[in-house]
């Protein structure tokens, strides 16, 4: 299973090619190309929380999610700190404008709702949908080696089995563009979260280095926690590309710091599925 790129009005963005088969469900991965941002945040940020240009802000999401058949109106946001809460998407939690204050936090979406587009966020962290083509169920994810450590991504497919009854063998899962092992070299602390939380299962996703440090791979770890919840192999695709390592298509904390705006993905399920 794998990805498409496509370019559309300017834009640049993936689909994962399962999910495009078992129809039922728009979504992309974001790059950071097609916008109207400029300086640091050109092209296509879509950062609500940095020192862009609200009009640009605006006109950006308006692309993004023209291309993909929603609208901004129709996108339940968040603040993602870190964590594994996942929250149930509602209509409730529609803003009046995207930079309306969100009045809560969390790093996972999920919903049933075809009237609702979820929305995660990325510049080295993992983005990952989930959907069940059977149930009618959908979830964005937005995984760091924190949320990643937490099993932030089992909490999300654990909350759509038990609220929407979804079975893991019926669940797809798209694990998007975010750092690679290549360029994630850590300390002690992630390993070991990883080990602490996945014991060895988690050491082929832990590389040593020569100066002492580590490489980790987030995409596999979640991977791995996906296949342990019940998700089968052929259902999970990863899209093979850092961030950190093309400058030319994403913003990369890890590279840029601060100095940099955030790629978005979004996910809605089709008015009419099937």
């Amino acid at each position: 299973m794998s990805f498409t790129q496509h370019q559309e009005n300017n834009l640049t963005y993936h689909t994962a090619d399962g999910f495009t088969a078992a129809g039922g469900v728009i979504h992309g991965f974001a790059t950071r190309l097609g916008g109207v941002s400029t300086g640091d945040f050109a092209q296509l940020n879509l950062s609500l929380t940095r020192l862009d240009d609200p009009a640009c802000v605006r006109e950006n999401y308006r692309r993004f999610c023209a291309v993909l058949g929603t609208s901004p109106d129709r996108l339940v946001l968040t603040k993602q700190v870190h964590t594994d809460t996942v929250r149930v998407a509602r209509r409730e939690d529609l803003r009046p404008d995207l930079f309306s204050p969100i009045p809560y936090e969390a790093d996972g979406l999920v919903t049933d709702d075809p009237a609702l587009s979820l929305i995660c966020y990325y510049a080295d962290c993992i983005p990952i949908f989930l959907y069940d083509p059977c149930r009618g169920a959908i979830a964005a994810v937005h995984s760091g080696w924190r949320g990643t450590a937490l099993g932030i991504v089992e909490r999300a497919a654990e909350k759509m089995i038990t609220l929407y009854g979804c079975r893991p063998e019926d669940m797809l899962a798209a694990i998007g563009p975010g750092i690679g092992p290549c360029c994630f070299e850590t300390h002690t602390d992630v390993p070991d979260a990883m080990t602490a939380a996945l014991g060895d299962a988690v050491l082929p996703c832990i590389r040593p280095l020569p100066n002492g440090k580590f490489s980790v791979d987030l995409k596999g770890v979640n991977a791995l926690r996906l296949r342990r919840i019940g998700l089968l192999p052929g259902h999970i695709e990863t899209l093979d590309i850092c961030t950190a390592c093309r400058p030319d298509l994403y913003w990369s904390h890890r590279r840029l710091g601060d100095r940099r705006g955030n790629q978005g993905a979004i996910i809605r399920l089709a008015a009419s599925r099937g």
